[in-house]
């Protein structure tokens, strides 16, 4: 039997995985591709946008849709053996129905535990490491970052509480490069062509030798780049050097996530501009979800990191699902009743 090929996408919080996946799911070029989304929390959004790419059109089929599954209890590459190994033994049941798997990592997890993993006598047989993808934000590191809100960055790592590692960030950033096969360096539309060629040459500083660092904006990447690298990683992880000498627990002040549900808004602008104030009032690092917009049949997608807010459009509302706002908030000491108080009273239709 053939070895499904897996993907594994790494990057921290922000750095466009999620997007990068869309992009993938709407134009496989003619792959069934399987999804794995690393997100915890009670509303997965990240796997709903994934769901919502239409990719039985492409990468599927009406009566068999390549799955979505999400892993909601904590990083991935601290819940392996609980969570990683079911899901890859009911996928690889499934494998007449695949042609790959693309695991999308959260912003905390080391790759290397994670490729050990297609080591066990139980994966082995039936799935390999095609790859690992990096993904990288170019506009951060400009500005001398690794990621583009460092306290959502923290405050994602204190949400999950299955978290048995606490390196440090530019370690982690170092382990993400020591095992990429591909380099993809988002936002460059962000930073001046300067700015960029400085990023791309400290990049390839740090990158072994032969990766290749690879501008992308909004995830429009082939489906040709990012497969078929055919690389075995599991088999080659000793050419892939990782920090693995974890420190003592270090004491941290309480993180909250916060999951509101609000009626059908007239104006995103004035929700966006309360979120603004929340962020100036509250300490308030994430803001993800999706918005009922009243006269509009497409649901918005909101995301907003600091006080800067993105939307778009994504779909059509579906006849069986409640048209209503659904949010998730990542900060610090929040309150709940007085931030929902704050957002409630907004016009409805």
């Amino acid at each position: 039997m053939h070895k499904i090929p897996v993907t594994v996408i790494t990057g921290f919080l922000g750095s466009g995985k999620t997007t990068l996946i869309r992009h993938l799911l709407r134009n496989p070029e003619g792959r069934r591709i399987a999804v794995i989304v690393n997100e915890f929390g009670e509303m997965g959004i990240d796997g709903e946008l994934l769901q919502d790419c239409q990719i039985c059109e492409e990468g599927g089929s009406p009566t068999a849709p390549a799955p979505i599954l999400e892993l909601a209890n904590g990083c991935l590459c601290c819940t392996v053996q609980e969570e990683f190994l079911p899901t890859m033994e009911e996928l690889l049941q499934r494998r007449e129905d695949l042609d790959c798997i693309v695991i999308e990592t959260s912003g905390l997890a080391l790759p290397k535990p994670l490729v050990q993993a297609f080591r066990w006598p139980t994966l082995r047989t039936g799935a390999t490491v095609d790859g690992v993808i990096t993904v990288v934000d170019c506009q951060a590191l400009a500005r001398g970052e690794y990621v583009s809100n460092l306290a959502a960055l923290e405050a994602q790592r204190q949400v999950d509480t299955s978290l048995d590692h606490e390196t440090p960030i530019e370690e982690l950033f170092e382990d993400q490069l020591s095992c990429a096969d591909l380099v993809l360096l988002t936002k460059v539309d962000q930073v001046s062509p300067t700015e960029r060629f400085q990023v791309e040459n400290w990049l390839r500083q740090e990158l072994p030798t032969g990766i290749q660092v690879i501008p992308c904006q909004q995830g429009q990447i082939a489906a040709a780049v990012l497969l078929g690298f055919s690389a075995a990683v599991e088999d080659q992880l000793d050419q892939r050097p990782s920090h693995h000498d974890h420190e003592g627990d270090h004491d941290h002040e309480a993180f909250d996530s916060l999951h509101l549900t609000l009626p059908p808004i007239s104006d995103p602008g004035s929700l966006i501009a309360q979120l603004r104030q929340l962020v100036e009032k509250e300490c308030l690092y994430r803001v993800k979800g999706f918005v009922a917009v009243t006269d509009k049949s497409m649901r918005m997608v909101l995301q907003g990191v600091g006080s800067r807010f993105e939307t778009y459009y994504d779909r059509p509302w579906r006849t069986d699902e409640l048209r209503q706002t659904r949010l998730v908030l990542i900060g610090q000491h929040l309150d709940r009743k007085w931030i929902q108080a704050q957002l409630q009273p907004m016009p409805t239709g």
